[in-house]
């Protein structure tokens, strides 16, 4: 049986491929908890420094399944977008607050969930043939995945409304002059490295400080200046305590280049 989710490690990179390619990666069950899972596993593990997500074949993901999601509503199931509970939520929860960096490769169509999944990246990679579709109102649905709150954040409010009520495809230039995605490349044959290789750099570096940026910024966005200044304080004072800290002062101080070992 193939497996729905590739796991590949090189050194502390750690890329997650969604693995249906005939079905454009769609979500069906067995990779929404094959996904869950695995996130809460690099969570811990501090031998991964830093995740690369993409989808294998030609697109990146084409959100839920929905030849799946037809059974679900046929079969008289009392509440059909349970998945949204049991499996979206945790998995956009654990993308949210990694504390390593994610970077999405996003080759080809990113549609519905599967656009939301590349949202939750901290840096996203496209090439020409990238597209993002917000296509939950083309079937009745409200956002999930974390799209109500990842949108408007990169793009505005305004802009957000536009892309899920009208539901609309996005293509690679528009994407990244809008911010859907950090960079764009010639070649889409050139996506999945190039987010490895960014992958690779940022694995290299404070990736503890990393991790208390990802957390000063959630607090800041949704508080006040008090929570942001208290969450810095925190961070600081886990930061100050590192390895990495001490000894990246030191080499500054004498003009030699910092090694960050993640601690």
């Amino acid at each position: 049986m193939t497996e729905p989710l590739l796991v590949d490690r090189t050194d502390a990179v750690v890329t997650l491929t969604l693995n249906r390619p005939t079905a454009m990666n769609s979500l069906d069950v067995a990779l929404k908890e094959a996904l869950r899972d695995t996130l809460a596993e690099l969570e811990a593990d501090k031998s991964c420094r830093a995740v690369v997500l993409a989808g294998a074949g030609g697109s990146f993901s084409a959100g839920q399944d929905l030849r799946e999601h037809v059974q679900t509503l046929e079969s008289a199931h009392p509440d059909p977008l349970a998945t949204v509970r049991a499996h979206y939520n945790p998995i956009a929860a654990r993308l949210a607050n990694l504390p390593k960096p994610v970077v999405a490769a996003v080759r080809g169509m990113a549609a519905g969930a599967g656009a939301s999944l590349a949202f939750l990246a901290d840096f996203r990679i496209g090439g020409p043939k990238t597209r993002f579709l917000m296509a939950f109102a083309g079937v009745g649905l409200a956002a999930d995945t974390g799209a109500s709150w990842t949108l408007p954040r990169l793009v505005g409010h305004a802009k957000a409304v536009e892309l899920l009520m009208l539901a609309e495809p996005v293509g690679a230039e528009e994407a990244r002059r809008l911010g859907l995605l950090t960079r764009l490349v010639d070649d889409d044959e050139q996506v999945l490295p190039t987010a490895q290789e960014l992958a690779a750099r940022l694995a290299a570096g404070p990736t503890v400080a990393y991790g208390a940026i990802k957390r000063q910024l959630s607090i800041a966005d949704a508080g006040t200046l008090a929570d942001a200044l208290a969450a810095e304080a925190q961070a600081q004072s886990i930061c100050g305590a590192t390895a990495d800290h001490r000894a990246a002062t030191m080499a500054f101080v004498n003009k030699q280049k910092p090694t960050f070992e993640g601690r």
